[in-house]
């Protein structure tokens, strides 16, 4: 029997397999309002067998966005936006779904990638003020952010807990908080982008004070039933940088506060970072955080075969698996990994008939 197509729960929430469809940012959101590009993309995402489906990095505040293209859940007319997408895909589709409740933080105020992704400073047109854990650009061609104060922290942490307030009352049923990939929480985190002299800067625990405040907020107002996680970057890919030994200590921080699972992925604080990109490069991370703390651990990062992905969970190198870029260039991945692997997923009826003449179908 397939152990990815077991079943995995990440705490009261159980999936029906170990395929996760990771966070994906699709820039096409209105002042933070999703659109009908949502609709179809996360419609399409809901049919593909997965056993869960986390939304898109999802700003808590306007300043909070990479671009002025990102999606947000910071008001009623955000809520309602994505609430009219949601209510569509529910239709036909039993998935879990999960949002991942963002800030970007000094990688803000930016053109959308098709258009370069280059920084948009405060005074021009889709740009505004950046905020940082200190006053250091994440480049010589970005504006410097401004060092958050106390009160700018406090408002932060208020913010990440009205934004899961918003994503409970939409049925969401999953939390991630997202403190990778060189955002806001993990510029708190790594000594390259946080040099306070607070309570929030310095030694390692005061570096993960953001984070772990943010976590145990966002838990006190998320149901209990509903699952709350992380996802973190392991390594900096940069020397003296934020790195596998730290994140072990923050993940056991969060296994004894009753973190649900941890996303480990890699990367994304520094351009000084130097990535052996490869198959399964980032696993290793997973494994070695697995190790160490008793919640779920998904692994990510070019993750693109069934075996792969099986091998990964039966060797215990992960608890679950999270697919990106390689669940967009093929959306019906699962259906195609339960059939070379002899599992099953659940469709919609209307695709029932859809296998190959000749081959057996992989659809329940």
């Amino acid at each position: 029997m397939s152990q990815l197509f077991s079943p995995l729960s990440l705490g009261q929430v159980t999936l029906d397999n170990r395929i996760i469809i990771a966070p994906m940012c699709q820039y096409s959101a209105n002042n933070g309002a999703a659109s009908d590009w949502h609709t179809i993309h996360l419609g399409q995402l809901s049919l593909s067998g997965a056993g869960l489906l986390i939304l898109e990095a999802t700003a808590v505040n306007p300043v909070g966005r990479i671009s002025y293209g990102d999606l947000g859940l910071w008001n009623n007319e955000t809520q309602q936006a994505l609430g009219k997408s949601l209510k569509v895909v529910r239709q036909y589709s039993p998935m879990p779904i999960g949002i991942q409740l963002a800030h970007a933080g000094r990688k803000a105020s930016t053109e959308k990638p098709w258009d370069g992704g280059d920084a948009i400073a405060p005074d021009e047109v889709n740009g505004w003020q950046t905020f940082a854990p200190s006053a250091i650009a994440y480049d010589d061609s970005s504006p410097v952010p401004k060092a958050m104060s106390q009160s700018d922290i406090d408002s932060l942490v208020k913010d990440f807990v009205s934004a899961a307030k918003r994503a409970d009352e939409l049925g969401l049923d999953l939390i991630e908080l997202h403190g990778a990939h060189g955002y806001l929480l993990h510029q708190f985190l790594s000594p390259l982008s946080n040099k306070r002299d607070d309570n929030y800067g310095g030694s390692l625990e005061n570096r993960m004070r953001l984070l772990l405040e943010v976590f145990k907020a966002v838990r006190a107002v998320f149901p209990s039933e509903k699952a709350v996680g992380v996802r973190i970057s392991a390594t900096d890919w940069v020397e003296g940088g934020w790195d596998l030994e730290q994140s072990i200590v923050l993940s056991k921080a969060l296994d004894e506060l009753g973190c649900d699972f941890i996303h480990v992925s890699t990367a994304g604080l520094s351009p000084e970072q130097q990535i052996p990109v490869k198959p399964n490069f980032q696993v290793p991370f997973a494994t070695a955080i697995k190790e160490a703390v008793n919640m779920p651990v998904i692994a990510v990062g070019l993750i693109t075969q069934a075996q792969q992905a099986e091998d990964i969970i039966s060797e215990q190198q992960a608890d679950g698996v999270a697919l990106a870029r390689g669940i967009l260039y093929n959306p019906h991945w699962p259906w195609h990994a339960a059939a070379e692997l002899g599992a099953t997923v659940t469709a919609p009826k209307q695709y029932l008939r859809s296998s190959p003449h000749g081959q057996p179908s992989p659809i329940k």
